[in-house]
């Protein structure tokens, strides 16, 4: 007997020299029925001539640079898989890795989604077993996790930045739930000059009273201003 199709989406935007790392990685997985949906953001680097590579063994979408969510969107809507995982165009999958997701949610069918420890960078992110509570109070669970397509709510393309968080969130007030696959099953490479996702920095950035040295960075005033946007919509 089959297993069942998996929908791998791939929004990219500026990201020709680590897309062919990202798209390999699923090529080679154990898990062999897969469908590759790459949709390129309104790319101006040379991302037409890599994904050219691949033109027989995956899906093409193009438009005009319109964010990631919208991007993740068109993906979903062109998808055909009873399950579905948005890979970040910067991520390098273990071999196993939707192997291991997929058993993952086989073997917990009260589940909606599956996620995993990953390296962003030269920082493991551990994994942090699906808590209600704490999804409530910051988010623990990357973009790049196995969803099944029937529970899938979509992307809100009005949300920039903490795009997973906001799914997350979404789906829990749905009752949806998730599971951890508590191993380290992918990296993010976080050298290119534009990823889709936000940078990591360490957490007492964004604990600092900023405000009495009379100057906060822009990425942690980015980052204030999209946690209450997130706050407001699901009333944290």
């Amino acid at each position: 007997m089959s297993k069942p199709l998996v929908s791998v989406i791939i929004p990219t935007f500026e990201h020709a020299n680590v897309l062919t790392a990202c798209i390999e990685s699923v090529l080679n997985q154990t898990y062999k029925n897969l469908e590759i949906i790459v949709v390129d953001d309104g790319s101006t680097d040379n991302t037409r001539e890599v994904l050219q590579k691949f033109a027989n063994k995956i899906q093409i979408l193009t438009q005009e640079n319109q964010g990631s969510n919208p991007a993740r969107n068109r993906g979903w809507k062109q998808a055909s898989g009873e399950y579905l995982i948005f890979c970040d165009a910067d991520v390098v999958m273990k071999l196993n890795m939707i192997e291991k997701m997929y058993q993952a949610l086989e073997n917990n069918p009260q589940a909606s989604f599956t996620y995993s420890a990953f390296k962003f960078g030269w920082k493991i992110f551990h994994g942090i077993n699906f808590d209600a509570k704490k999804l409530r109070e910051h988010n623990y669970i990357h973009t790049t996790s196995l969803v099944r397509a029937k529970d899938f709510p979509g992307f809100d393309p009005q949300i920039r930045r903490l795009q997973d968080w906001d799914v997350w969130l979404t789906m829990l007030e749905q009752g949806k739930a998730g599971v951890l696959v508590d191993q380290v099953l992918y990296s993010v490479d976080i050298s290119g000059a534009s990823r889709i996702g936000s940078s990591w920095l360490p957490s007492i950035f964004y604990k600092l009273p900023w405000k009495k040295f009379g100057w906060t960075p822009t990425r942690v005033e980015k980052y204030e201003l999209a946690h209450r946007i997130i706050c407001d919509k699901h009333k944290l």
